[in-house]
């Protein structure tokens, strides 16, 4: 059996990502490190409206725990494989770079950077072997015009599309895509404390963005009809330029 991963998934994108995979028909791997009572309510959510669901604790910047969490779960689903992973795990420690100390800087980056490989890096190899997956990773507007503020946020979120675009051509030819959303304002815990007011004057669709709207995108790119997309970014950002 095939299953999809969302990294980061016990709230806002990931949250909405999980439960729009588990609608399309997909068994869903949620993925959490610390909010373990939400992560619960995702599955219950997911399970409540017939789909399939289960948990799988660890944080993504730790390679070992990555290494453990996979190796129990293969173990336990020796015939199945996970053919759809999101990279979505992702932290803000906004600061300016003047300001910013060693651990602002080091946390957001291993978070985003070292999740992706430490992850990536375990789950293709089975793809590759079948001949078959969808590998979607959640970077930001940020990664691509850049934010004040956000130097470190930027740097990560601009290596994950370069990592992206690295990947897709080393694995194309075994019928693996890589593909990129870049999400810009979008209504979840991640913009918390900014001026919604002030956000929706620089968007020119004049709103701020829904989780929802985010996973259709991941779900398609997921999807069969998404075969020939590879090594692509997507922006979902309202227009902001």
């Amino acid at each position: 059996m095939e299953y999809a991963m969302v990294t980061g998934a016990s709230r806002g994108l990931g949250r909405a990502i999980a439960i729009r995979l588990a609608c399309e028909g997909w068994p869903v791997i949620v993925n959490y490190n610390r909010s373990e009572e939400s992560a619960h309510e995702v599955v219950k959510e997911i399970e409540s409206a017939g789909g399939r669901a289960e948990l799988m604790r660890f944080d993504v910047s730790d390679g070992k725990a990555v290494d453990a969490a996979l190796e129990t779960w293969e173990n336990e689903h020796t015939d199945d494989y996970v053919s759809v992973l999101v990279n979505n795990a992702g932290i803000r420690e906004d600061n300016l770079l003047v300001f910013m100390d060693e651990g602002q800087w080091h946390k957001v980056l291993e978070t985003t950077l070292d999740g992706f490989f430490y992850l990536t890096r375990r789950v293709v190899k089975n793809m590759m072997v079948h001949r078959n997956g969808r590998i979607v990773n959640v970077s930001s507007v940020s990664g691509i015009k850049g934010m004040p503020g956000q130097c470190n946020y930027s740097a990560a979120k601009a290596g994950l599309i370069g990592a992206s675009k690295a990947l897709a051509q080393e694995v194309a030819k075994r019928k693996v895509t890589v593909n990129v959303v870049a999400p810009g304002f979008v209504e979840t815990d991640m913009v918390a404390g900014l001026d919604k007011k002030e956000i929706e004057k620089m968007v020119p669709l004049g709103r701020m963005g829904k989780p929802e709207e985010v996973a259709a995108l991941v779900a398609f790119l997921a999807s069969k009809e998404a075969a020939y997309i590879t090594g692509e970014v997507i922006s979902i950002n309202g227009g902001v330029l």
